[in-house]
Formats: C-alpha cells, sequence, structure tokens
C-alpha cells in the first residue's frame, strides 16, 4: 500500500526504501538477544549486555599514576581512593576507568604488567587543539599532532597510548 498522496505522481527516480533488517528490529523494539533467540543460527541468548563497564589500564606505580591521570582530566586526588593497594577507580562520566598494578597478569614481575600499545579507548574534548596545548604543557609524552583535525595520542608514564578525541 503506498502512503504516496492520492492524485500526485511519484518523483522521478523513487525507488521505495526497505528499512534493513536491523532498523525493524530497533524499530520493533526487540532487543538483540530476543532477536538472537529467535534465529537459527542461536542456540540461545546471550547472558552478556553488550555494556562496557569499566577499562582497566596497567600501571607500574599506582600513586604517581593517580596524580598523572588526576591532573590530565582535572580531578581533585582525594576523589580517586587507592583500594587493595593495586586499584584506583576514576570517577568518569560514562565507562568507568581502573588504574590497576595487575599484580595477577604481570604486575608482579620488575618489569610490570604489559602496557597498552595501541589505544584501547578515548578519551573526549569539545576542544581539541586546547587539549593538546594542555597535554604539552603539562609535559605529556605526545605520539601524534592532531590527525585528520579529529584525534591525537599520547602516552601515560607507563608507555599506555591514550586517543583524545574530538567530541
Amino acid at each position: 500500500m503506498s502512503r504516496w498522496p492520492v492524485g500526485k505522481e511519484l518523483p522521478e527516480g523513487y525507488r521505495p526504501f526497505k528499512a534493513p533488517r536491523v532498523l525493524k528490529m530497533i524499530q520493533g523494539g526487540k532487543t538483540m538477544n530476543e532477536s538472537m533467540q529467535n534465529s537459527d543460527n542461536y542456540a540461545q541468548a546471550s547472558p552478556i549486555k553488550n555494556k562496557v563497564g569499566s577499562i582497566f589500564i596497567p600501571v607500574r606505580n599506582i600513586e604517581a599514576s593517580r596524580s598523572w591521570y588526576c591532573r590530565v582530566l582535572g580531578i581533585p586526588e582525594a576523589d580517586c581512593q587507592i583500594m587493595n593497594g593495586h586499584l584506583c577507580p576514576l570517577p568518569m562520566e560514562g565507562t568507568g576507568v581502573i588504574l590497576d598494578t595487575m599484580p595477577k597478569w604481570g604486575g608482579d614481575q620488575p618489569e610490570g604488567a604489559p602496557s597498552i600499545d595501541t589505544p584501547a579507548f578515548m578519551l573526549m574534548t569539545e576542544d581539541l587543539e586546547g587539549s593538546l596545548e594542555y597535554m604539552k604543557k603539562l609535559g605529556v609524552d605526545l605520539v601524534t599532532e592532531i590527525e585528520h583535525n579529529h584525534w591525537f595520542v599520547v602516552k601515560d608514564p607507563d608507555g599506555n597510548k591514550l586517543m583524545i578525541c574530538r567530541e
């Protein structure tokens, strides 16, 4: 059934839009798990949510790393308590960030847990140029200058690469 007004001609080159299956699922109000439960390709829906809780950042010195991240993010150190001698959750908007010496994952070795060698997440900014200048003023180890007018990468004191991205 056409929804085009009666008596009006269709525009030249008009082709009806066929919504992709994913849009139909969203518009139909079904969750991905409900959709998958009814699919022949999956025996059962996953109990795992598509939601990131926190990201762990491997660090060697929890106190020094807490100070660095608090300066970079403008967070008072008093708001970042060290827990169990090796964890420091940072108060973030959205997905959490936890600094961790990771004693179970190599942090008990002299070289510490391996650092993140490629940016695993982005920190957002509304002022990319100002953020770059701020990082330079802090003396942060820059990996790149601003790329594609959208992002740049820095290293934290442990060599973890972090991307700062225009919001």
